[in-house]
């Protein structure tokens, strides 16, 4: 007889596995500069703007939960609008300098960041949680709601494949 684990243990291994992945990609991004995470975090909104719609429809469908033309509108603002609130902001180096009071603040990465998704808006919670994890310079896992599974990992497929393409642009590319 051939006993297999439990979900649970499972489940659990997986994460250790995801981590410890995370971690080792995560020592490397360390190193980049900031107009290179600024690329990938375009890459990464372009992506999202450009998939709204399938991953609406792929949220909708797999959920049953929301309005498509609603979802479409949320992975928008995910994408676009989120991009347009953090791109200028420098997460790289020194970001802030008070000679009057000697303090000088510098940009670290805290490391491998967990993003729980929500089933309501399963699709735009991984774009912009993935987002703002990397503009820090930090990895991700996302952990998907179970009836949200299919739709957020497209999403976050989506938003690696586009972050690995914005890593390899070139230097004198426009962010």
């Amino acid at each position: 007889m051939v006993e297999t684990l439990d979900k649970d243990l499972t489940s659990i291994q997986e994460a250790r596995n995801l981590v410890r992945i995370a971690k080792a990609a995560q020592k490397k991004f360390a190193e980049f500069d900031q107009l290179s995470v600024d690329r990938i975090i375009r890459a990464m909104a372009l992506a999202g703007e450009q998939n709204a719609q399938r991953l609406a429809r792929m949220a909708v469908d797999e959920t049953g939960i929301g309005r498509f033309e609603d979802k479409i509108i949320k992975n928008q603002f995910a994408s676009k609008d989120v991009y347009e609130s953090i791109k200028d902001l420098k997460t790289v180096g020194i970001v802030k300098d008070d000679k009057a009071k000697g303090i000088v603040e510098i940009a670290s990465p805290v490391g491998v960041v967990m993003g729980i998704i929500p089933t309501t808006n399963p699709t735009s919670t991984a774009i912009f949680k993935s987002m703002i994890a990397l503009k820090g310079r930090n990895a991700i896992v996302l952990s998907p709601h179970p009836r949200a599974v299919k739709c957020t990992s497209e999403a976050a497929k989506v938003m690696a494949e586009h972050a690995n393409d914005g890593s390899h642009q070139r230097a004198d590319a426009r962010p």
